[in-house]
Protein backbone atom coordinates (compact mmCIF):
# COMPACT_ATOMS: atom_id res chain seq x y z
CA UNK A 1 0.00 0.00 0.00
CA UNK A 2 0.98 3.25 -1.05
CA UNK A 3 1.74 6.13 1.14
CA UNK A 4 0.39 9.75 1.09
CA UNK A 5 1.50 12.08 -1.86
CA UNK A 6 4.85 13.69 -1.70
CA UNK A 7 4.14 17.32 -1.12
CA UNK A 8 6.70 19.39 -3.21
CA UNK A 9 8.70 21.94 -1.70
CA UNK A 10 7.49 24.17 -5.02
CA UNK A 11 5.10 23.55 -7.40
CA UNK A 12 4.59 26.21 -10.78
CA UNK A 13 1.08 26.13 -11.95
CA UNK A 14 0.79 26.14 -15.56
CA UNK A 15 -2.86 25.02 -16.81
CA UNK A 16 -4.95 25.78 -20.14
CA UNK A 17 -5.14 29.19 -19.92
CA UNK A 18 -0.91 29.55 -20.60
CA UNK A 19 -1.32 26.71 -23.00
CA UNK A 20 -3.77 28.67 -24.90
CA UNK A 21 -1.61 31.75 -24.76
CA UNK A 22 1.09 30.08 -26.16
CA UNK A 23 -1.06 28.32 -29.02
CA UNK A 24 -1.96 32.07 -30.01
CA UNK A 25 1.27 32.83 -30.52
CA UNK A 26 2.31 30.23 -32.71
CA UNK A 27 -0.54 30.35 -34.75
CA UNK A 28 0.29 34.66 -34.89
CA UNK A 29 4.16 33.71 -36.53
CA UNK A 30 5.52 36.63 -34.72
CA UNK A 31 7.57 34.68 -31.50
CA UNK A 32 10.16 36.90 -31.02
CA UNK A 33 10.02 40.11 -29.07
CA UNK A 34 6.53 41.79 -30.06
CA UNK A 35 3.73 42.81 -29.17
CA UNK A 36 3.32 40.20 -26.12
CA UNK A 37 6.15 41.41 -24.63
CA UNK A 38 5.04 45.07 -25.06
CA UNK A 39 1.75 44.39 -23.56
CA UNK A 40 3.05 42.28 -20.80
CA UNK A 41 5.50 45.09 -19.47
CA UNK A 42 2.71 47.43 -19.65
CA UNK A 43 0.87 45.24 -17.37
CA UNK A 44 3.31 44.19 -15.12
CA UNK A 45 4.07 47.80 -14.66
CA UNK A 46 0.14 48.31 -13.80
CA UNK A 47 -0.84 45.48 -11.53
CA UNK A 48 2.59 45.66 -9.56
CA UNK A 49 4.42 48.60 -9.92
CA UNK A 50 1.70 51.76 -9.42
CA UNK A 51 2.94 52.37 -13.46
CA UNK A 52 6.65 52.52 -13.07
CA UNK A 53 8.62 51.79 -16.16
CA UNK A 54 9.56 47.83 -16.89
CA UNK A 55 11.73 46.53 -19.11
CA UNK A 56 11.44 42.36 -19.92
CA UNK A 57 14.11 40.62 -20.32
CA UNK A 58 15.43 36.84 -20.91
CA UNK A 59 16.21 35.79 -17.53
CA UNK A 60 16.54 37.57 -13.84
CA UNK A 61 20.17 37.61 -14.19
CA UNK A 62 19.84 39.12 -17.38
CA UNK A 63 17.86 41.86 -15.64
CA UNK A 64 20.42 42.45 -12.78
CA UNK A 65 23.29 42.48 -15.00
CA UNK A 66 21.59 44.92 -18.08
CA UNK A 67 20.29 47.39 -15.08
CA UNK A 68 23.54 47.67 -13.67
CA UNK A 69 25.23 48.33 -16.49
CA UNK A 70 22.67 50.44 -17.62
CA UNK A 71 23.18 52.56 -14.28
CA UNK A 72 26.51 53.03 -15.41
CA UNK A 73 28.38 50.52 -13.10
CA UNK A 74 31.92 48.94 -14.23
CA UNK A 75 35.38 48.40 -13.70
CA UNK A 76 36.82 50.10 -10.61
CA UNK A 77 33.10 50.30 -9.02
CA UNK A 78 32.59 48.43 -5.94
CA UNK A 79 28.62 47.50 -5.46
CA UNK A 80 27.54 45.83 -1.77
CA UNK A 81 25.69 43.06 -1.61
CA UNK A 82 24.25 40.14 0.86
CA UNK A 83 26.17 36.92 0.89
CA UNK A 84 22.89 35.00 1.98
CA UNK A 85 21.27 34.95 -1.41
CA UNK A 86 21.79 33.16 -4.89
CA UNK A 87 24.88 33.86 -6.58
CA UNK A 88 23.13 35.49 -9.46
CA UNK A 89 23.29 38.76 -7.26
CA UNK A 90 27.03 39.16 -6.46
CA UNK A 91 27.55 37.14 -9.83
CA UNK A 92 25.69 40.07 -11.93
CA UNK A 93 27.48 42.62 -10.28
CA UNK A 94 31.08 40.77 -11.09
CA UNK A 95 29.42 40.08 -14.64
CA UNK A 96 29.84 44.14 -15.34
CA UNK A 97 34.04 44.24 -14.44
CA UNK A 98 32.79 46.02 -11.15
CA UNK A 99 33.19 44.07 -7.49
CA UNK A 100 30.74 42.86 -5.11
CA UNK A 101 31.31 43.61 -1.96
CA UNK A 102 29.40 41.34 0.50
CA UNK A 103 28.20 42.59 3.90
CA UNK A 104 25.99 41.22 6.13
CA UNK A 105 22.28 40.25 7.11
CA UNK A 106 20.54 41.40 9.92
CA UNK A 107 18.85 38.33 11.51
CA UNK A 108 15.10 38.91 11.58
CA UNK A 109 14.49 38.99 7.56
CA UNK A 110 17.59 37.51 6.42
CA UNK A 111 18.00 40.71 4.53
CA UNK A 112 21.03 43.32 4.16
CA UNK A 113 22.09 45.57 7.64
CA UNK A 114 21.66 49.04 6.92
CA UNK A 115 24.88 49.27 10.15
CA UNK A 116 26.88 46.39 8.06
CA UNK A 117 26.81 47.95 5.08
CA UNK A 118 27.56 51.66 6.34
CA UNK A 119 31.02 49.45 7.60
CA UNK A 120 31.67 47.97 3.89
CA UNK A 121 31.49 51.46 2.17
CA UNK A 122 34.66 52.74 0.26
CA UNK A 123 36.09 55.56 -1.96
CA UNK A 124 34.90 53.05 -4.67
CA UNK A 125 31.24 52.01 -4.04
CA UNK A 126 28.28 53.43 -6.25
CA UNK A 127 25.75 51.62 -4.98
CA UNK A 128 23.60 49.00 -2.48
CA UNK A 129 21.99 46.01 -4.14
CA UNK A 130 19.51 44.57 -1.37
CA UNK A 131 17.89 41.66 -1.65
CA UNK A 132 14.27 41.27 -0.86
CA UNK A 133 14.96 37.81 0.60
CA UNK A 134 12.06 35.05 0.13
CA UNK A 135 9.64 37.36 -0.37
CA UNK A 136 10.01 39.66 2.87
CA UNK A 137 11.27 43.40 1.82
CA UNK A 138 14.47 45.02 2.77
CA UNK A 139 14.70 47.96 4.85
CA UNK A 140 14.59 50.34 2.34
CA UNK A 141 14.06 53.39 4.32
CA UNK A 142 17.38 52.80 6.02
CA UNK A 143 19.24 51.77 2.85
CA UNK A 144 17.98 54.64 0.93
CA UNK A 145 19.04 56.90 3.32
CA UNK A 146 22.24 55.54 3.92
CA UNK A 147 22.75 55.85 0.23
CA UNK A 148 21.52 59.30 -0.30
CA UNK A 149 24.01 60.58 2.74
CA UNK A 150 26.99 58.68 1.42
CA UNK A 151 25.92 60.00 -2.20
CA UNK A 152 25.65 56.42 -3.36
CA UNK A 153 22.26 54.35 -5.59
CA UNK A 154 20.06 51.69 -4.44
CA UNK A 155 19.42 49.03 -6.19
CA UNK A 156 16.48 46.29 -5.79
CA UNK A 157 17.42 42.32 -6.42
CA UNK A 158 13.63 41.68 -5.81
CA UNK A 159 13.83 38.24 -7.81
CA UNK A 160 11.21 36.93 -5.00
CA UNK A 161 9.51 39.62 -3.89
CA UNK A 162 6.26 39.82 -6.49
CA UNK A 163 3.69 41.71 -4.22
CA UNK A 164 5.42 42.50 -1.74
CA UNK A 165 5.60 46.03 -0.10
CA UNK A 166 7.30 48.26 2.46
CA UNK A 167 5.17 51.24 4.28
CA UNK A 168 2.23 50.34 2.07
CA UNK A 169 4.60 51.00 -1.65
CA UNK A 170 5.40 48.64 -3.90
CA UNK A 171 9.02 46.21 -3.88
CA UNK A 172 10.50 47.56 -6.37
CA UNK A 173 9.51 51.17 -6.54
CA UNK A 174 12.63 52.33 -4.52
CA UNK A 175 15.93 51.86 -6.29
CA UNK A 176 17.32 53.52 -9.14
CA UNK A 177 16.21 49.89 -10.61
CA UNK A 178 14.76 46.57 -10.03
CA UNK A 179 14.62 42.85 -11.07
CA UNK A 180 12.15 40.64 -11.06
CA UNK A 181 12.31 36.66 -11.68
CA UNK A 182 9.96 34.80 -14.24
CA UNK A 183 11.98 31.43 -13.30
CA UNK A 184 9.28 28.44 -12.95
CA UNK A 185 9.60 28.36 -9.08
CA UNK A 186 8.63 32.37 -8.46
CA UNK A 187 5.77 33.31 -7.32
CA UNK A 188 4.70 33.87 -11.30
CA UNK A 189 6.68 32.95 -14.20
CA UNK A 190 6.79 33.17 -18.02
CA UNK A 191 8.73 30.05 -18.11
CA UNK A 192 11.77 31.90 -18.34
CA UNK A 193 12.64 35.30 -18.09
CA UNK A 194 12.97 38.73 -16.08
CA UNK A 195 11.51 42.24 -15.20
CA UNK A 196 13.60 45.48 -14.67
CA UNK A 197 11.67 48.37 -13.25
CA UNK A 198 12.68 51.66 -13.18
CA UNK A 199 11.91 55.67 -12.82
CA UNK A 200 14.56 56.93 -14.57
CA UNK A 201 13.88 57.08 -17.98
CA UNK A 202 17.74 57.18 -19.50
CA UNK A 203 18.58 54.03 -17.14
CA UNK A 204 15.13 52.68 -19.31
CA UNK A 205 16.45 53.81 -22.65
CA UNK A 206 19.56 52.02 -22.04
CA UNK A 207 18.32 48.48 -20.54
CA UNK A 208 16.04 48.46 -24.01
CA UNK A 209 19.18 49.06 -25.96
CA UNK A 210 21.34 46.46 -23.84
CA UNK A 211 18.85 43.53 -24.43
CA UNK A 212 18.26 44.04 -28.20
CA UNK A 213 22.01 44.46 -29.33
CA UNK A 214 22.62 48.11 -28.70
CA UNK A 215 19.77 48.91 -31.16
CA UNK A 216 16.77 50.94 -31.23
CA UNK A 217 16.30 50.63 -34.90
CA UNK A 218 17.58 47.92 -37.19
CA UNK A 219 21.75 47.93 -38.00
CA UNK A 220 21.83 50.85 -35.87
CA UNK A 221 23.87 49.83 -33.10
CA UNK A 222 24.98 52.55 -30.48
CA UNK A 223 26.29 50.86 -27.80
CA UNK A 224 27.70 46.91 -27.66
CA UNK A 225 24.86 44.87 -26.57
CA UNK A 226 23.58 41.77 -26.00
CA UNK A 227 20.70 39.48 -27.06
CA UNK A 228 18.85 39.33 -23.75
CA UNK A 229 15.36 39.97 -25.53
CA UNK A 230 12.59 38.08 -23.86
CA UNK A 231 9.72 35.92 -26.56
CA UNK A 232 6.23 36.55 -27.30
CA UNK A 233 5.96 32.80 -26.05
CA UNK A 234 7.34 33.66 -22.43
CA UNK A 235 5.38 36.82 -22.59
CA UNK A 236 1.91 35.41 -23.60
CA UNK A 237 2.66 33.08 -20.37
CA UNK A 238 3.48 36.02 -17.99
CA UNK A 239 0.71 37.48 -18.95
CA UNK A 240 -1.78 34.91 -17.60
CA UNK A 241 -0.07 34.16 -14.75
CA UNK A 242 -0.31 38.40 -13.78
CA UNK A 243 -3.93 37.80 -14.03
CA UNK A 244 -3.94 35.09 -10.67
CA UNK A 245 -0.37 36.36 -9.22
CA UNK A 246 -2.38 38.25 -6.52
CA UNK A 247 -4.88 35.56 -5.23
CA UNK A 248 -1.66 33.28 -5.12
CA UNK A 249 -0.02 35.55 -3.08
CA UNK A 250 -3.18 35.71 -0.53
CA UNK A 251 -3.30 32.40 -0.70
CA UNK A 252 0.57 32.05 0.06
CA UNK A 253 0.22 34.48 3.28
CA UNK A 254 -2.69 32.29 4.25
CA UNK A 255 -0.49 29.38 4.41
CA UNK A 256 2.20 30.89 6.31
CA UNK A 257 -0.02 32.07 8.76
CA UNK A 258 -1.34 28.65 9.26
CA UNK A 259 1.98 27.49 9.79
CA UNK A 260 3.05 29.81 11.91
CA UNK A 261 0.33 29.47 14.08
CA UNK A 262 0.41 26.27 14.75
CA UNK A 263 4.77 24.87 14.23
CA UNK A 264 6.15 23.84 17.73
CA UNK A 265 9.96 23.70 18.23
CA UNK A 266 11.42 25.62 15.37
CA UNK A 267 11.85 29.72 15.17
CA UNK A 268 8.92 31.19 12.17
CA UNK A 269 9.13 33.86 10.10
CA UNK A 270 8.92 37.34 11.56
CA UNK A 271 7.49 40.07 9.73
CA UNK A 272 8.48 43.16 9.85
CA UNK A 273 5.33 45.85 10.79
CA UNK A 274 5.66 48.28 7.72
CA UNK A 275 6.22 45.24 5.31
CA UNK A 276 3.95 43.11 4.04
CA UNK A 277 5.32 39.36 2.91
CA UNK A 278 5.13 38.13 -0.50
CA UNK A 279 6.04 34.32 1.19
CA UNK A 280 7.83 33.15 -2.18
CA UNK A 281 9.58 30.84 0.63
CA UNK A 282 8.09 30.07 4.22
CA UNK A 283 11.68 29.60 5.79
CA UNK A 284 12.60 28.69 9.70
CA UNK A 285 15.26 28.37 11.38
CA UNK A 286 16.47 25.14 12.96
CA UNK A 287 19.21 25.80 15.29
CA UNK A 288 20.04 22.09 16.27
CA UNK A 289 19.74 19.48 13.41
CA UNK A 290 18.50 21.53 9.94
CA UNK A 291 19.72 18.76 7.66
CA UNK A 292 18.37 15.90 9.53
CA UNK A 293 14.72 17.58 9.53
CA UNK A 294 15.01 18.24 6.30
CA UNK A 295 15.71 14.58 5.73
CA UNK A 296 13.33 12.93 7.75
CA UNK A 297 10.50 15.23 6.35
CA UNK A 298 11.35 13.49 2.88
CA UNK A 299 11.94 10.04 4.31
CA UNK A 300 9.51 9.85 6.97
CA UNK A 301 6.63 12.32 6.05
CA UNK A 302 6.67 12.63 2.09
CA UNK A 303 7.46 16.28 2.48
CA UNK A 304 9.67 18.02 0.44
CA UNK A 305 11.71 21.20 1.68
CA UNK A 306 14.50 23.16 0.91
CA UNK A 307 17.77 24.71 2.07
CA UNK A 308 18.43 28.11 0.60
CA UNK A 309 21.39 28.87 0.91
CA UNK A 310 23.84 26.46 2.43
CA UNK A 311 27.05 28.27 1.28
CA UNK A 312 27.34 31.80 1.49
CA UNK A 313 28.52 33.33 -1.73
CA UNK A 314 31.62 34.87 -0.06
CA UNK A 315 32.73 31.30 0.46
CA UNK A 316 32.05 29.79 -2.84
CA UNK A 317 35.08 29.16 -5.02
CA UNK A 318 34.12 31.68 -7.43
CA UNK A 319 34.28 34.50 -5.10
CA UNK A 320 36.29 32.71 -1.99
CA UNK A 321 36.03 36.48 0.42
CA UNK A 322 38.19 36.39 3.75
CA UNK A 323 34.92 38.20 5.62
CA UNK A 324 33.50 37.63 8.63
CA UNK A 325 29.82 37.72 8.32
CA UNK A 326 28.02 35.57 11.34
CA UNK A 327 24.36 36.26 10.49
CA UNK A 328 24.96 35.10 7.47
CA UNK A 329 26.72 32.01 8.74
CA UNK A 330 24.25 31.44 11.00
CA UNK A 331 21.44 31.66 8.50
CA UNK A 332 22.95 28.87 5.91
CA UNK A 333 23.16 26.53 9.34
CA UNK A 334 19.50 27.04 10.28
CA UNK A 335 17.39 27.87 7.81
CA UNK A 336 14.98 25.80 6.03
CA UNK A 337 12.14 26.50 3.59
CA UNK A 338 8.83 24.80 3.78
CA UNK A 339 6.07 24.32 1.35
CA UNK A 340 3.71 27.35 1.22
CA UNK A 341 2.65 27.47 -2.33
CA UNK A 342 -0.91 28.21 -2.99
CA UNK A 343 -1.40 24.61 -4.54
CA UNK A 344 -1.49 23.23 -0.56
CA UNK A 345 -4.42 21.95 0.71
CA UNK A 346 -5.70 22.16 4.14
CA UNK A 347 -4.71 19.03 4.98
CA UNK A 348 -1.18 19.28 3.00
CA UNK A 349 -0.55 22.23 5.60
CA UNK A 350 -2.35 19.77 8.55
CA UNK A 351 0.81 17.25 7.72
CA UNK A 352 3.65 19.64 6.92
CA UNK A 353 2.74 21.06 10.65
CA UNK A 354 2.25 17.38 12.20
CA UNK A 355 5.86 15.93 10.35
CA UNK A 356 7.51 19.22 12.24
CA UNK A 357 6.19 19.16 15.40
CA UNK A 358 6.79 15.79 15.63
CA UNK A 359 10.16 15.61 14.91
CA UNK A 360 10.85 18.78 16.77
CA UNK A 361 8.53 16.82 20.47
CA UNK A 362 11.66 13.74 19.45
CA UNK A 363 13.97 15.55 20.11
CA UNK A 364 13.59 17.71 22.95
Amino acid sequence: MSGPEFIPAAKPIIGDDERAAVDAVLRSGMVAQGPEVAAFEREFSEVLLDGRSTVAVNSGTSGLHLGLLAAGVGPGDEVIVPSFTFAATANSVALTGATPVFADIEPEYFCLDAAAVESAITERTVGIMPVHLYGHPADVDALASLADRRGIRLFEDAAQAHGATFRGRAVGTFGSFAMFSLYPTKNMTSGEGGMVSTGDPEIERRLRLLRNQGMDRQYENELVGFNARMTDIHAAIGRVQLTKVQAWTEQRRRNAAFLSAHLEGVTTPVIAPEATHAFHQYTIRVPEGRDELAAALRAEYGIGSGVYYPIPNHRLPSFDRAVELPQTERAAREALSLPVHPSLTDGDLERIVAAVNEWAKAGA
